[in-house]
């Protein structure tokens, strides 16, 4: 077909996620538009089917259909570039999410209503904020794994391509641990435990579903949860413990539990169901905690965030303090 293409993965591309491939060369493309090309195999790897999760291997070719984009992220000879004003602001940003840094990784704070990665509707992005700290070169910090938009909490960002390798190879093969904090509808039973699904994209590709083991594009997801505490019977602060790395996986797997998590406007299922007074309507996902080898070989990466604003809100209002929980009792197996 007329306009089709095959580019090579190279080598520092290699454990990439694809869709995070498709960022770097075709930043111009939207991650929706992307999803429906990888579903209708326009989009293939090595002649094969993938997804957007799927880590790309150095050597590998991609085949790309006509796109209608023509900027990309590996030429700027046109590009406009960025105000020294619009740098500083992004940097002082970060600066202010910063949690951890070292030579090799910094570790932010990532607040609610930040998109991670650029999209339909996306003018402000961490990845593009990133940007600010870009070497004469080009080179700049890269994202090694992602949150929703409007979940808050830990992000790990690699400063150098080895740093990016190492953590990413880390979570490809699930040698991290991360830990999230919920407020949920009701009281989960038992108060902890482990829900192993397959999902896929629902009918307008825009949400996740639990589906049927075989269907097209299912992929096991499991999590573990524990009630930390509860408020009478109408919420319940959980832990929960993601060991896959589905697309909204605990958001999914909440609601699957008929305990979704207040706020998500997604996937909150519970028809008639009133918000507590004084409680904001938004997101109650906090990803608090990462552990994961250091890509320098030595020792571990172990941070963690505190409440965003709203939750924190939330936990003053029912009582509830960080400082009852314990990660030796509260922490899913």
């Amino acid at each position: 077909m007329s306009g089709i293409t095959q580019k090579k993965v190279v080598r520092d591309e290699g454990g990439m996620r694809l869709d995070r491939w498709f960022k770097v060369h075709y930043p111009d493309l939207g991650f929706g538009r992307l999803q429906k090309l990888l579903r209708t195999g326009q989009v293939r790897l090595d002649g094969k089917r993938a997804d957007t999760s799927t880590r790309v291997i150095e050597g590998q070719m991609v085949r790309i259909p006509p796109l209608g984009v023509t900027v990309q992220a590996d030429d700027r000879k046109n590009a406009k570039p960025m105000s020294r004003k619009l740098v500083e602001s992004d940097r002082q940003a970060i600066e202010q999410m910063v949690l951890f840094e070292d030579r090799d990784v910094m570790v932010l704070n990532k607040p609610a209503g930040l998109a991670v990665q650029g999209g339909s509707g996306v003018n402000r992005h961490l990845d593009g904020m990133l940007d600010a700290f870009a070497d004469r070169n080009g080179n700049k910090p890269r994202l090694v794994h992602r949150l929703d938009r409007e979940t808050s909490g830990v992000i790990l960002v690699a400063k150098t391509r080895k740093a990016a390798q190492e953590l990413t190879k880390a979570f490809r093969h699930r040698n991290t641990r991360k830990i999230y904090w919920a407020m949920v509808a009701g009281i989960p039973k038992p108060r902890n435990g482990r829900i192993s699904t397959y999902m896929g994209r629902d009918e307008s590709g825009e949400k996740m579903e639990v589906v049927k083991h075989g269907s097209d594009d299912a992929q096991h997801a499991v999590s573990h949860y524990k009630v930390v505490e509860q408020s009478g019977q109408k919420l319940a602060w959980i832990a929960m413990r993601p060991v896959t790395g589905r697309t909204h996986q605990l958001r999914v797997h909440a609601a699957h539990m008929n305990h979704p998590i207040i706020g998500d406007p997604k996937y909150f299922n519970i028809m008639n169901w009133d918000l507590p007074g004084g409680i904001q309507n938004k997101l109650h996902l906090l990803a608090r905690r990462i552990i994961i080898p250091h890509p320098s070989g030595q020792g571990e990466i172990d941070v963690s965030a505190p409440l965003p604003p709203h939750m924190q809100q939330t936990w003053n209002l029912l009582g509830l303090s960080v400082d009852d929980y314990d990660p030796d009792l509260h922490e899913p197996d």
